[in-house]
């Protein structure tokens, strides 16, 4: 696994450019836990290639007509991992695509195998440690337009959860991009110069 890592913050920049894809990959997905920037980064990078960026939550609820805590709720943990499986599967069939995964897919052996199977898809891992996605998280939710995160009602056990995630993301990714010292737009051109090589 290739990985980038950058020391400083980079400056924002206001440059919006049509980057040309990395050669091969038809689709890139990005995979971390809570906080790693999946989303932010994933809409940026979509853009600077002229691509489609999905959220496979967001599609989920789209599919389903309910929110992502609503069919963990009414219809628990294994349906929805059903629903996220089929959803994935039938993304994985677009091209120039940005996919930014939900943090517990990975975790699925159906979606991994998903991943590892698809041609020209490049899996990138955005890490960070726990304690900096924490901090983002907790950022976040001040935001009354922020994403829901229940998990954060209890942070031994969302601690746990990032510790038993980590081995996937990082068996499923072929490049792994730190973003722990990256402002959005360096992180996207950290992905984008790792997939070029």
């Amino acid at each position: 696994m290739s990985t980038a890592t950058l020391e400083m913050p980079s400056k924002p920049t206001t440059r919006i450019d049509q980057t040309i894809a990395p050669a091969g990959v038809d689709r890139i997905v990005l995979t971390g836990f809570m906080g790693s920037g999946k989303t932010t980064v994933g809409a940026l990078l979509a853009e600077r290639l002229g691509w489609k960026f999905l959220d496979l939550d967001r599609e989920i609820e789209r599919r389903d007509g309910r929110s992502v805590p609503q069919i963990f709720r009414e219809s628990g943990e294994a349906h929805f991992r059903r629903l996220e499986t089929a959803a994935l599967a039938s993304l994985l069939g677009q091209r120039r695509l940005v996919l930014a995964l939900g943090g517990g897919a990975p975790e699925e052996l159906g979606n991994r195998l998903l991943l590892e199977q698809t041609p020209h898809t490049a899996v990138v891992y955005l890490s960070a440690p726990y304690a900096t996605l924490l901090g983002r998280c907790t950022a976040q939710a001040a935001d009354p337009e922020a994403t829901a995160r229940p998990v954060l009602a209890d942070l031994a056990a969302a601690e746990a959860r990032f510790h038993a995630r980590r081995p996937h993301y990082e068996r499923i990714a072929s490049h792994s991009v730190e973003t722990s010292r990256l402002e959005v737009e360096a992180a996207v051109e950290a992905v984008l110069g790792t997939l070029r090589g």
